[in-house]
């Protein structure tokens, strides 16, 4: 009777330990630059829709995170809240360095929200870069218009 008491005892207890009730800790990621602060995320769809109005001010941002710089790991991408948008954390090279099996986690990321208007060969350069990176080969005459990029100047991250 006493072992029959127990093993239910035991049975009882295995789902409540597993599940981790009320004092459960959320999942532990890994740093990169500075600890974030206590600010609030700011969807990126929120600052997308009137991205001046970001411009110079310190913003935190979550995601899945959709790419990575392959040659640095200067750079991740984060997925938006809406469908079709997306933001990029850019950081100085060498002092962060995102990893590529970071690609398909979940990340906060905390910057500098920055514009930079583009000139047309700037522009250029910049499309080229993006085909030498996919592989793919570049025409120069498809770029006809400046660019305007919007981005973070990353201060530290948690990827999960």
């Amino acid at each position: 009777m006493r072992a029959l008491f127990s093993l239910t005892l035991i049975l009882l207890l295995i789902p409540a330990l597993a599940l981790g009730g009320d004092d459960a800790k959320a999942p532990e990621g890994k740093n990169y630059g500075k600890a974030m602060t206590d600010a609030d995320i700011v969807p990126i769809s929120r600052i997308m829709a009137k991205p001046d109005d970001f411009v110079g001010k310190t913003v935190k941002v979550s995601g899945r995170v959709i790419s990575v710089c392959a040659k640095r790991g200067c750079w991740m991408e984060l997925a938006g809240d809406e469908e079709f948008q997306s933001m990029r954390i850019k950081v100085e090279d060498g002092v962060i360095v995102f990893p590529m099996d970071a690609i398909g986690h979940e990340a906060v990321a905390e910057g500098v929200f920055t514009k930079h208007d583009l000139t047309l060969e700037q522009t250029q350069a910049m499309a080229k870069h993006a085909c030498e990176e996919k592989g793919e080969k570049f025409d120069p005459a498809q770029v006809t218009e400046c660019a305007k990029v919007y981005q973070i100047a990353g201060l530290g991250a948690v990827i999960y």
